[in-house]
């Protein structure tokens, strides 16, 4: 809308340039790519909305996050928010939250336990549990380390009954993203309205911090929308 006269003057210098048909192709695509990539450049919506649970918000995010990822066949987008989202809550909650990394940093190359470490905890935020992850969970137990599983609720009974076949079904911790999630932004409000909303737009605050600092891509960003 209020595009037409714009519209107008490209038809014309396209005109006077004397395109044939396969460059008008290629102009096509390549204003497809720009309008997609102004799309995927738009930042996610954490929506809250009383007449709904905080879970059910919290997973109508991963939602975005989930149509994104399938929109570009590779990408890690889910995965991403995950990680990312965990690590903003440890920030609100201890008072010295462990080192931020990329979600592309594996655990092997940058040294580290787990995504997230400290005492005697080490998290791993997936999800996609495998058998690999169990078998570092095992190894974090024969060093004393505690490990903890966060993953989708669609993937919990995976990581369930891989770590039964492994035997440490009884000695891991293994929890619901969103119910991870959305659990913590109850108890920092203190059961209260205004409390949640203040906690969830700090949260989703520290979130966007993290994306700043640890990744390139800007539509991994999240809007608060009360």
């Amino acid at each position: 809308r209020g595009s037409v006269g714009d519209m107008q003057r490209y038809v014309e210098f396209l005109n006077a340039t004397n395109f044939n048909r396969a460059d008008l192709e290629k102009v096509e695509t390549w204003w497809v790519e720009r309008v997609l990539s102004f799309f995927a450049g738009k930042p996610m919506i954490l929506r809250f909305d009383l007449a709904k649970s905080m879970r059910a918000a919290i997973r109508d995010l991963m939602g975005q996050a989930e149509k994104r990822q399938s929109a570009t066949p590779g990408s890690t987008i889910v995965g991403t928010v995950l990680q990312h989202l965990v690590g903003a809550k440890l920030s609100l909650i201890l008072p010295n939250p462990p080192v931020m990394h990329g979600a592309s940093v594996a655990d092997d190359v940058s040294g580290r336990d787990g995504d997230f470490v400290f005492e005697d905890v080490a998290i791993h935020v997936t999800t996609a549990p495998s058998e690999a992850l169990i078998r570092k969970c095992k190894r974090n137990l024969d060093h004393s380390v505690k490990p903890i599983i966060i993953t989708t609720y669609r993937k919990v009974s995976v990581a369930e009954e891989l770590a039964d076949l492994q035997g440490i079904a009884d000695r891991l911790d293994i929890f619901d993203g969103e119910q991870f999630l959305a659990g913590n932004i109850y108890e920092l409000g203190k059961f209260a309205i205004s409390g949640r909303r203040t906690t969830a737009e700090t949260l989703i605050a520290s979130y966007n911090e993290i994306i700043d600092k640890c990744e390139t891509d800007p539509s991994l960003r999240i809007e608060f929308a009360k």
